[in-house]
């Protein structure tokens, strides 16, 4: 962590991060997502979408609608900071699982991605699922003309292992990536989490413009003069 991190990522766009989380803070995490997430049919309505970017159903979620999940975010900026050597500002956190067979196609992101990081929560049979970035940069401008695509087209690009609790941090404007191989295990679940540079060109993108609480009081009972 320090000078020699910052100036890592600065210089090719992502940087792996072993024991992002500690392993039994990811499994338990994850437990208590699954806990909440499949407790009854009215949950698993509002967890269990259907089909999107592949073509069975996934479990996802914004982090805003999961407090566990929104503080962990929160309470990871911090870290991300010293990391970056940049002043963020979070915008969103998402959670999914992917069922076996499923890829995520090779894309660049939003602007609420300026700064991204990618989690491993858990495999099902314990399988890596390798996270693949490209090598090259490219202007948010151009990054967000070229259409998602099933492989890199054979642009240079690196594979990267997460085991749970294991993350890329990641330039997600800048950088296409993606999972070109099928999901080997039945399920696989994943966090990503997002910030922008408090200064930079995307700072309007702070939380995402979700609307948060105005600062309020804490009213006591009054009590009886002594």
């Amino acid at each position: 962590m320090g000078a020699n991190t910052q100036e890592i990522y600065n210089r090719q766009g992502y940087m792996l991060v072993k024991g992002a989380a500690p392993a039994v803070l990811a499994e338990k995490l994850l437990n208590v997502i699954q806990r909440d997430m499949t407790v009854n049919q009215q949950t698993l309505k509002q967890f269990l979408s259907t089909p999107r970017i592949n073509a069975k159903p996934a479990y996802e979620f914004y982090g805003y609608r999961y407090a566990p999940v929104m503080g962990f975010h929160w309470g990871l900026t911090s870290r991300m900071c010293e990391l970056t050597g940049k002043d963020l500002i979070p915008t969103y956190a998402f959670f999914r699982v992917y069922q076996k067979g499923d890829i995520c196609t090779v894309h660049s992101d939003r602007q609420s991605c300026e700064h991204s990081f990618s989690m491993a929560l858990g495999y099902s049979d314990d399988i890596i699922w390798p996270f693949e970035i490209g090598e090259t940069r490219y202007e948010f401008d151009t990054a967000c003309q070229m259409k998602a695509a099933q492989d890199f087209e054979g642009a240079a690009n690196k594979p990267l292992e997460l085991e749970p609790g294991d993350a890329v941090l990641y330039q997600g404007c800048n950088y296409r990536h993606g999972r070109t191989t099928p999901n080997p295990n039945r399920w696989s679940a994943h966090m990503f989490l997002h910030w922008v540079d408090a200064y930079g060109p995307f700072k309007e993108f702070a939380f995402d413009g979700q609307k948060l609480p105005q600062g309020g009081d804490f009213p006591f009972p009054e009590t009886a003069a002594s």
